[in-house]
């Protein structure tokens, strides 16, 4: 194991303030954990309360702070994720998807390390100040970027977690830190070696900050309330309780989400919005990208609720397309590149021609040949990306101090504020 995660403590926290892009952060007194529950749509957390199968969540709700936190557009992973960890807009970070159009080469593009990243990482710029810090993610395309620049810091991903080594990770032995093999990347355990591997490092006085980002396998295909949900849920909060008792300050919110996609019969409820439109405009008219693409697709198919549109050839036609776009039924919105990057606070370099939205229950698709859903297996498509799954808890494990409660009144809370709240808005902390 790295000298960063022995148990010896460094001889001193950093005094002061340390300012990260605009946004000011005072050191962790205490160990200092983010989590984002990948997928945590609201219902989640209201159905688990209701069922009484979320004690620690429950505490949190009743004696630290509890709303309901909006995220960034689109309501994918990477962007949400990056947002967390860099305390600002996808303007700023440079990450508005998983996957893009590079419009320089042609080539489709996806996310999996942190080349596309613009700014510092709160994680990063206090360990360069000497806050000893440690990031476990269960995607293991969010691991680079949990790493930039950290220094002395541990990080690694559960999905590859066999491979995690002094020179790439700052840490070996992962799997005998958590006391079980790497997990699959389609199992629950996935997630919950995430919070073990926390409580772990914790436990050893390894890192004082931690971010903890787990998978939305579970939520991708199951409703809350049903056995499976209800039992991953119950799994996550124990493990939360595990980070209490380890006198961690907790903070937990998530990255997006999750609606049910399917028609009434059970088949995905999907615009083929590349077909619809070559079809009405000719072959080929246009280019449609769905950035919810990442290496995890067996459970969606690469079916979110956000496209971006790409014309081919006469540029003239984008009123008549987006005007047909907008016909469709299950379109909620449709914007100009400019006006989506304007609106949701993304790179204008990174927009489409045009955006398209779908509402609740839709999903959209490029062409349905390019699409695998076999994966679902007779499952109902649960998915997200789309305004609807904006949206997200934002609970923390104590009360707030008097000037952040009133400013929780006063503002709107964001899934990116958990380090601003965590670490300068704890009353106790």
């Amino acid at each position: 194991m790295a000298a960063a995660a022995s148990a010896s403590v460094r001889a001193a926290m950093p005094a002061g303030q340390i300012t990260v892009n605009g946004r000011s952060y005072k050191p962790p007194r205490r160990p200092t954990v983010a989590i984002c529950v990948d997928g945590f749509d609201p219902a989640y957390l209201q159905q688990g309360l209701k069922d009484g199968i979320l004690p620690n969540m429950a505490q949190f709700v009743r004696h630290g702070f509890a709303a309901t936190a909006r995220g960034v557009m689109p309501s994918f992973t990477n962007p949400n994720n990056t947002s967390i960890l860099t305390g600002t807009v996808p303007a700023v970070h440079g990450i508005s998807g998983n996957y893009y159009l590079d419009r320089r080469t042609g080539k489709e593009v996806m996310i999996t390390d942190a080349s596309a990243l613009r700014c510092e990482t709160i994680l990063g710029r206090l360990s360069q100040a000497g806050v000893r810090v440690a990031g476990v993610t269960a995607k293991d395309k969010l691991r680079e970027i949990i790493g930039y620049r950290m220094k002395d810091g541990i990080v690694f991903s559960s999905q590859k977690a066999k491979d995690a080594t002094l020179a790439n990770a700052g840490i070996d032995n992962v799997e005998a830190l958590v006391g079980r093999k790497t997990p699959d990347q389609y199992d629950p355990d996935l997630s919950y070696f995430v919070l073990d591997a926390g409580a772990r490092l914790i436990e050893r006085r390894a890192a004082d900050l931690l971010y903890l980002s787990l998978s939305d396998v579970i939520q991708h295909s199951y409703a809350p309330g049903e056995p499976e949900a209800n039992a991953f849920m119950t799994e996550i909060d124990r493990r939360i309780g595990r980070l209490v008792e380890l006198n961690a300050v907790v903070g937990v919110t998530g990255d997006h989400g999750m609606n049910d996609k399917s028609r009434p019969d059970g088949t995905p409820n999907v615009i083929w919005l590349e077909d619809v439109l070559n079809a009405r405009f000719g072959a080929g008219a246009v280019r449609v990208i769905c950035p919810i693409t990442d290496p995890f697709v067996r459970h969606h198919g690469a079916l979110g609720s956000f496209v971006r549109v790409y014309l081919r050839g006469d540029q003239s036609r984008i009123a008549a397309m987006m005007a047909t776009t907008r016909a469709l039924d299950g379109v909620e919105l449709v914007l100009t590149g400019a006006e989506a990057a304007r609106r949701f606070e993304t790179p204008p370099e990174y927009e489409g021609d045009f955006t398209v939205v779908a509402n609740t229950h839709v999903v959209i698709g490029s062409s349905a040949v390019l699409h695998d859903l076999s994966g679902l297996k007779g499952r109902r498509l649960r998915s997200h990306g789309g305004l609807s799954e904006q949206h997200m808890p934002f609970l923390l494990s104590e009360p707030l101090t008097p000037a952040y409660a009133a400013k929780a009144r006063r503002t709107e809370v964001r899934n990116f504020d958990v380090y601003d709240y965590l670490l300068n808005g704890i009353a106790a902390a």
